[in-house]
This record gives C-alpha cells, structure tokens and sequence, in this order.
C-alpha cells in the first residue's frame, strides 16, 4: 500500500529525510570539509501528545529542534505541519506557524527581558501576531495555568526564582494557545523539586488542553516520566521510537541501552511512587 501524503495520516506534524551538515573550517593538518547533523531524519508529531527527543551532546536534536523551530535551514528534506510547508519555506510565510508553534527555552531567566513585567512578557506574543481577544483575561489565563497569581504580573525577571522564571517562560509560551510546545531542556538546572514542579505542570497543561509537547533533553529517565513516546537520536539519526515504558524495559539499540543503563541507578523501585 502506498504511503499516504504527508499530514493526510492526520498527523500535525511530519518530518520527511531532512539532513543538515555544517562546515569544518580547515586545521594545521586538517582539510576544510563539511560534518553532516542530521541524516535523513523522518519523524512525526501527533495532536496532543507528549514526545521525549534524547540523545548525547553532537547526536543532532539540538539540530532538529532548531529545524522544526524553521530557525535553521536544513540541506534538504521536508517539514510539514498540518498540510502546509514549514521547511522549506520563507521566513515572512510562517507566521501562522510560530503561532501555533510555541517554544520554551533552556534558560528562561536569559530569554525574558529585565526591563519588562510579568504582565509584558507573557502580552508580548499576543500582541506580537494580533491575537484577538481580551489580552488581561488571556494573562491571567495562562498564569493561572502554570500556578501562578495575579501577584506576579507586576514583577520583573530579578524578582523571580529560576522555578518561577521558569513558570512565566512557560505562561507566555501558551498564551497564544498554541497546538504544541518545543521545550529546549526545560529542567535542566533547576532544583529537584522545581523540576517536578514543572514537569507537572507541562503534564497538566497537555491533559487538560490538548497541547502537544516535544521535550528536548539528554535525560532519558526525566523525559520519560513526562512523555508517553521517547525518540532516541544518536550521530544525527532516530535511532529507536517507542513508548516510553516499552523502550525504558526493553532498549533495543545499543546506544539506547547505554542511556537507560545510566539512568538505572536514578530509578525508582518498581512499583514505587
């Protein structure tokens, strides 16, 4: 049976052999030459799910994170969100798709700007693509959302703790109502139980609303407690793309097995909560 046109499967996203290579500059005794990222990536994004993308540093998903982010311009290959084309495409022609695309950085006290209030960071997206609606409502809204109080809205990035920041990050993330959120490391250096607290939160947030979430992250163990499917890259591949609980139990790829093996010792017992 033929394979069915890209998001005609009723998928929201999909990626079809999408390959990246970036330019080695010549060394002493080295010539110049060119290191492929990614290797014919293929990969899709169900409504509403939740998605774990692992992998070791130099394994590409920061690569792909930024592709399906269409800040970077893959070599060749095909993105496709819900039947319209997000690589390739200009950067003027996606501003339905940053929309519905939103993104959640790393660190969260580097992305939101000093100068401006809670109440101005999370409006700034609605305002920028002229969201039509009640903009103090939607803030509150969205605050509320990540446990936050309307307390909050006068405060500034140095008021906030890396938890909170991390909270406000996420706010102004979904105030748009966005289908799917990107999160680049989302608890990475954040406190054990700030980072639960998070984790939670994202998981309430796709329960509750619908919106889908792509996790980036080199722990498996965390991003597996969080997404119900786990795609594992390694040297610019998906490797293995399972179930979270199948692929924790049972790792078929050595470089899969490498990653849980680590994590084992971080485990719970069985049947522990």
């Amino acid at each position: 049976m033929s394979a069915l046109p890209m998001n005609q499967d009723g998928s929201f996203l999909s990626v079809s052999g999408l390959e990246r290579s970036f330019a080695v500059p010549a060394g002493l005794w080295r010539r110049a030459e060119r290191r492929m990222v990614l290797r014919g990536v293929d990969f899709t994004l169900w409504p509403g799910e939740r998605v774990a993308l692992v992998g070791a540093s130099g394994s590409g998903k920061t690569t792909l994170l930024r592709s399906l982010l269409a800040i970077e311009q893959p070599d060749c290959g095909h993105i496709l969100c819900q039947c319209r084309p997000v690589q390739p495409a200009g950067m003027a022609e996606l501003r339905w798709y940053r929309q519905s695309v939103q993104y959640i950085p790393q660190d969260p006290a580097a992305s939101l700007d000093p100068r401006m209030t809670v109440r101005q960071q999370i409006a700034e997206p609605l305002r920028r693509f002229g969201v039509d609606c009640d903009h103090d409502a939607r803030i509150l809204e969205a605050l509320e959302l990540v446990g936050l109080g309307r307390d909050f809205l006068p405060r500034r990035r140095g008021e906030l703790s890396g938890g909170q920041a991390q909270r406000v990050a996420i706010a102004r993330a979904i105030a748009t109502r966005p289908a799917f959120l990107l999160a680049d490391e989302p608890m990475s250096g954040l406190d054990l139980p700030i980072r639960r607290q998070v984790a939670e939160v994202l998981r309430e947030l796709s329960v509750t609303r619908g919106t889908g979430l792509l996790i980036v992250s080199h722990d498996i163990l965390d991003a597996a407690r969080l997404c119900t499917r786990v795609a594992v890259m390694d040297e610019g591949r998906i490797i293995e793309d399972r179930p979270s609980a199948d692929l924790l139990a049972d790792p078929h790829h050595p470089r899969t097995r490498e990653l849980v093996n680590a994590a084992r010792p971080l485990m719970p017992p069985a049947g522990a909560t």
